[in-house]
């Protein structure tokens, strides 16, 4: 079965263009047979390949050709499945499969559904060639078809400038981590001659040592990429402005495909970071500050989705920090965890906005509880996991992120509090939103039922958000064991009640029919700050005056410089020499005939005086 690994990308990636090609030809029930239909197929595959392994639990590689030979460099059309391919293979066709279910009701209205399917499918397929890849430039190809179909999907309503904008800037913003981590995969071809993944680590191992300043520019080039995939500091101001997009693929990009791809490339590439301490350092240093940074902004945010969107970017960062004090599996752990309740979150919140005649401001909600009680049950679950709520996925995961934090020598203490503060903003922020928008008042009254197509999908991550802390991941052959002493009782205490202390601050706060706190935050200085927060610390303003104006001034500046004279001058003399050649297309036939005789006898001449014997 292993050796037909290559029919899971290819079944979406076919389904997507034939969906392209055949679109205007085929009914919604064959567009959505095939856009669901193909990623649900590659979903069991990947479990039959994952049966196949945990057998025996030996990695396999499959080739299919050589992609391209230049001199020492071939990459290779290849494949390699360990552990950490299997997890990531696992959570992009699984939950890609539930939220492209979802998507066949959402959807089933748009004048564009064929389109979205071709959309969605090649997202996938593009994920899917990122992580199992065996060489860099072939997961480069997978991260940077991500990119564009992530600019596709969240400019899909393209008739509205400012999911055009969003679009752009998602693109703009993420191709200056590409950059960096295009000029990384040069230097490490340069110096190491490879980039074959296992080979690299391998010689990187062998040529560097730690603390080189080679390995640490490179990882620090690296970094830039993840950086730019997964929403970390400064690079995360596209993620909020994606929410232009269709809520499903939302959901897509936040739980299983493309801000995993940077924590995933880090994870692959963890022999060279562990080369370079301050590289590693630098990673979790920024995945802590991201996290709390997000935390807070997501604390005053209204709208239901970039609530959710900076939930993410936080999420993410407890990820970045994982990797970044060495504890791999727990990383990777988090990654599958924060898929099931982010994914089921983001689509109970499409379902609301689905049936709420489209309203996405959480005030203008209100006493969904029993109006949408699948939605609310999904709700109430997805943010206990998101809180790290005893018990669920969620718990299991970021607690032994905190607790693995807390054991490193240096930084370590530090690391688990700021972590333990993320978490309590976490699990106030979390339970803001359900008690604003399922308790109380009711503000707006739900328009329809959601179907089948999208209450089976929910439930499926309900239960994935419970037991999902249950699952034993086949990585003990993929990283370093890590130090398996257990950190003292009481930090394990603490770090367990924190959360439970975020629900009842947000249950003080928000439950009831008003929040509790209006009075506390009209003061003007909580104003201020507020405003501050839910302007994502007006980083986008800072970008604006230290980047996009100067640049938009200087090619204003250069829009007449004197070397374009030079080229519109010869744009004016093939115009004028056009309009005379026009002129001699009279009609009359004795002028051509006159026209082509002169051509011939000047030719004639020409040729005689050249080559005189040649006639």
């Amino acid at each position: 079965m292993r050796d037909f690994v290559w029919f899971i990308p290819l079944l979406p990636l076919a389904s997507s263009v034939l969906l392209m090609i055949a679109s205007s030809r085929l009914t919604r029930r064959s567009v959505a047979l095939l856009g669901v239909g193909s990623v649900g197929l590659a979903a069991v595959l990947t479990g039959a390949v994952a049966l196949e392994f945990l057998s025996d639990s030996t990695p396999v590689e499959v080739t299919l050709w050589t992609w391209m030979k230049i001199d020492s460099l071939a990459p290779r059309i290849s494949f390699y499945i360990d552990g950490l391919t299997l997890v990531m293979m696992c959570v992009i066709t699984g939950v890609g499969f539930l939220i492209h279910l979802f998507s066949s009701e959402f959807m089933q209205d748009d004048d564009s559904y064929a389109r979205y399917f071709a959309y969605l499918n090649m997202f996938i397929a593009a994920m899917l060639i990122l992580v199992l890849a065996d060489n860099l430039l072939l997961l480069y190809l997978g991260w940077e078809g991500v990119g564009v179909c992530s600019y596709l999907l969240v400019g899909f309503w393209y008739r509205d400038s400012a999911n055009g904008r969003a679009a752009r800037k998602a693109f703009i913003v993420t191709r200056i981590g590409d950059t960096a981590m295009l000029i990384g995969l040069l230097l490490l071809l340069t110096e190491l001659g490879t980039l074959n993944i296992r080979t690299l680590m391998q010689v990187a191992s062998e040529q560097w040592s730690i603390g080189d300043s080679l390995p640490t520019i490179a990882c620090l080039l690296l970094l830039g990429g993840a950086i730019g995939k997964s929403a970390q500091f400064p690079l995360h101001t596209w993620l909020p402005d994606a929410m232009a997009g269709p809520t499903p693929v939302s959901a897509l990009i936040h739980a299983a495909t493309m801000v995993t791809a940077g924590v995933y490339l880090i994870a692959r590439t963890h022999d060279l970071f562990l080369l370079s301490p301050s590289a590693m350092h630098t990673v979790a240093f920024i995945g802590i500050a991201t996290s709390l940074m997000a935390a807070g902004t997501a604390l005053v945010q209204s709208d239901i989705k970039r609530i959710l969107a900076y939930s993410t970017i936080s999420q993410i960062g407890y990820m970045f920090l994982a990797l970044g004090v060495g504890a791999w599996t727990a990383g990777v752990f988090h990654l599958m965890t924060h898929a099931f309740f982010k994914a089921l979150l983001f689509l109970g919140s499409g379902a609301i906005i689905h049936c709420l005649h489209h309203e996405h401001n959480i005030f203008k909600m209100g006493g969904l509880r029993t109006r949408m009680p699948i939605t609310f049950w999904s709700f109430l679950i997805g943010s206990a996991a998101l809180a790290a709520l005893p018990m669920t996925a969620g718990f299991f995961s970021k607690d032994l992120i905190l607790l693995q934090a807390y054991q490193r020598p240096d930084f370590g203490p530090w690391l688990w509090g700021a972590g333990l503060l993320g978490a309590l903003i976490t699990a106030i922020y979390s339970f803001r939103l359900v008690f604003i928008v399922f308790f109380g008042d009711a503000k707006t009254e739900p328009d329809r039922e959601i179907g089948w197509q999208m209450a089976l999908p929910l439930t499926v991550l309900c239960a994935l958000s419970i037991i999902g802390g249950y699952f034993s991941l086949p990585l003990a052959d993929v990283f370093p064991l890590v130090n398996a002493e257990h950190p003292p009782h009481w930090v394990e205490i603490i770090s367990i009640s924190v959360p439970l202390l975020g629900v009842f601050l947000a249950y003080i706060g928000f439950y009831g029919q008003r929040p509790r706190i209006d009075s506390w935050t009209k003061t003007p200085l909580v104003q201020r700050v507020g405003q501050f927060l839910r302007s994502g610390w007006r980083l986008d303003e800072v970008f604006d005056r230290i980047a996009v104006k100067p640049y938009y001034n200087l090619a204003n500046a250069l829009q007449n410089e004197p070397i374009d004279r030079f080229y519109e001058a010869i744009v004016r003399l093939n115009q004028a020499i056009h309009r005379h050649l026009s002129a001699t297309q009279s009609g009359r036939m004795r002028w051509y005939i006159t026209s082509m005789m002169v051509g011939l006898i000047a030719t004639l001449g020409v040729a005689m005086k050249i080559a005189p014997g040649a006639i």
